[in-house]
């Protein structure tokens, strides 16, 4: 039997400065004390401990089961032994054995010291834990108590927070006794950043700052509806107001801008922008996208939440911001997928799809009708040449390649080719200009233009234009 003094008195004092209950300091301190016996005795019998109240005295039992026959005789006694030491006791009763606390040497005092601490550590860690696990995202003050690495630690009164490096805005640095309001982030029961995570950097700290600074959104008129935010950068706030006659964006700003100045100084001078909500997604982008000015927005997915928008050439980078930043809050805000293009890019973009549904052009059995034969345009379909459009575009030498083709074969389709157009021309001067010209020009200069004729919608050969005949050609095969 033991008496660790008053340590009674101890544990109450403990219990007080950690916040946790006694009885669970009591039972730390039984469990090192059988810890440290276990280590000291080296036996596999059953011990137990107890403590009395008041006087704070430990007593260590080893603890047998009577059993008939013994079959572990390191926790199993006798009827005829268990009698001994009580002769009223019987089977499947227990015995119990005090054992002698005075050898337990210092190595047996350490254990029992690092299994209290440990205990006590566990038993703070729990109590943090379901204090703060229930307050995420609320605002609180801390003080900076000291600097570990890139990160802060700070006071808040009953236990200690960690700001991380990721929770910090670049804008910002303390140092120690600074006092801050932060929002708590997390709260961990194990690893490296057990305990309170705060942070500078959340978006739900610009929040709650708005919800302290505007009475309307304090008592329910003005609703925040989303937050994005990059720290030190930029913030992005969406606000709804249920009354009519509240302007939600004009109740945030404040009369000559005080209620979100005081915000930004806060922030040290990071940027806002105050967003009127709307439950239209196209009217929510169009606001969330500003200061840019948007020419028309697209729903490409409604279910995948994928939209396109379009915006004037000379807005394009604003609408984007600097390094996509813009775009990319106003996608977090929204919770789409935005694809931003300029004008001048889409009406690129439906040039190459109307291109790519261009319907292929007449055969080439049409020139049968303009002097060419019908072995030639055997011929032209075996080598793969199947529309006028595809031998316009081939050069004279690519012609003489194929077999059966040559020299004046070349010139009689060269003609042939422009009879072709020819014939949907008004005639007059512009088929004689039309003419001359072909005579005048190689024919590789011929046939590379006029197999630009139906995306054009002219034909052109050098200098010489015939725009009447290429549209009815376009009409003809219905591009037009």
């Amino acid at each position: 039997m033991t008496s660790l003094g008053n340590i009674y008195q101890s544990i109450e004092i403990l219990s007080k400065e950690k916040g946790i209950d006694p009885q669970i300091i009591r039972d730390a301190v039984k469990d090192a004390m059988l810890v440290a016996a276990r280590k000291h005795f080296h036996a596999n019998e059953e011990l137990v401990a107890e403590m009395e109240e008041g006087t704070g005295t430990i007593q260590i039992f080893g603890v047998k089961k009577v059993a008939d026959p013994v079959t572990d005789p390191d926790k199993e006694i006798s009827l005829a032994d268990a009698r001994k030491h009580n002769p009223e006791i019987e089977i499947g009763g227990e015995i119990r054995t005090p054992k002698s606390l005075d050898a337990l040497g210092r190595i047996s005092a350490q254990t029992f010291k690092q299994v209290i601490l440990q205990k006590v550590r566990e038993a703070e860690r729990e109590n943090i834990y379901s204090e703060f696990s229930g307050r995420v995202g609320e605002l609180v003050t801390c003080v900076v108590k000291r600097l570990e690495g890139p990160d802060l630690v700070c006071d808040l009164g009953k236990t200690e927070a960690r700001i991380l490096k990721k929770e910090q805005s670049r804008l910002e640095s303390f140092s120690v006794g600074d006092r801050i309001r932060c929002v708590i982030r997390s709260v961990e029961k194990a690893g490296k950043n057990a305990g309170v995570i705060v942070s500078r950097a959340a978006p739900e700290l610009v929040m709650r700052l708005f919800e302290q600074e505007v009475p309307e959104i304090y008592d329910n008129t003005v609703v925040i509806k989303g937050c994005a935010r990059e720290a030190g950068e930029r913030t992005k706030i969406a606000v709804s107001s249920r009354d009519r006659d509240v302007d939600s964006v004009g109740a945030c700003v404040g009369m000559k801008g005080m209620r979100v100045q005081s915000i930004i100084r806060e922030l040290r001078g990071e940027k806002i922008d105050i967003i009127e909500y709307n439950d239209d997604p196209v009217v929510f982008a169009t606001h969330a996208l500003s200061p840019a000015k948007i020419s028309r927005v697209t729903i490409l997915d409604p279910i995948g939440k994928h939209m396109e928008v379009i915006v004037d050439d000379s807005q394009l980078s604003l609408a984007i911001g600097k390094k996509g930043q813009n775009v990319r809050l106003a996608a977090k805000l929204l919770g789409w997928r935005i694809d931003i293009k300029s004008e001048e890019e889409k009406r690129q973009e439906v040039e190459s799809q109307m291109d790519a549904m261009v319907v292929p052009g007449a055969p080439v059995s049409v020139l049968i009708d303009h002097g060419i034969p019908d072995t030639l345009v055997e011929k032209l379909m075996e080598a793969g040449v199947g529309t006028v459009e595809k031998l316009g575009g081939m050069t004279p030498e690519e012609l003489e390649v194929i077999p059966g083709i040559g020299v004046e074969m070349v010139e009689k389709i060269q003609e042939a080719v422009v009879s072709y157009y020819g014939q949907f021309e008004s005639g007059g001067e512009t088929e004689a200009t039309v003419g001359e010209a072909a005579a005048a020009e190689p024919v590789a200069d011929a046939g590379a233009s006029l197999a630009e004729a139906p995306q054009e919608q002219s034909v052109t050969i050098e200098i010489a234009e015939v725009p009447a005949g290429a549209e009815a050609l376009d009409k003809e095969q219905g591009l037009i």
